[in-house]
């Protein structure tokens, strides 16, 4: 069998295996159905006023920066796993890495993203 046929039945497999969960799963699912499931839930409250309310800007600008540097310590893990065989090529790409990290921190801290208002 051809790579690209062996591939063919990988998709054709996986596609029908989602489409037999979906199907079991919205046969098999208990359902109800009243008013209030409609309705967004916040804590147990119920809520008075319109759901969708703006959120500042500075909020999402920490989201964003809390994702960077948390996927900057994902990416650290498998590098500090093999640095001993990377040598120094290993060593200039994660001080690479780590000075375009540093200087984005700079930016945002010299710009105030950092600053909780």
């Amino acid at each position: 069998m051809s790579n690209s046929a062996l591939f063919l039945v990988v998709i054709i497999t996986a596609v029908f295996m989602v489409g037999v969960a979906l199907i079991l799963a919205k046969m098999f699912a208990p359902h109800s159905w009243n008013r209030l499931k409609g309705d967004p839930y916040e804590c147990g409250i119920p809520t008075r006023g319109a759901s969708w309310m703006q959120f500042r800007v500075g909020y999402y600008l920490f989201a964003i920066l809390f994702l960077i540097f948390d996927v900057e310590t994902v990416l650290l893990f498998p590098w500090a796993v093999v640095v001993k065989d990377l040598g120094i090529n290993g060593l200039i790409c994660v001080g690479f890495f780590m000075t375009v990290l540093i200087l984005g921190l700079a930016y945002a801290w010299k710009k105030g993203a950092l600053k909780w208002k």
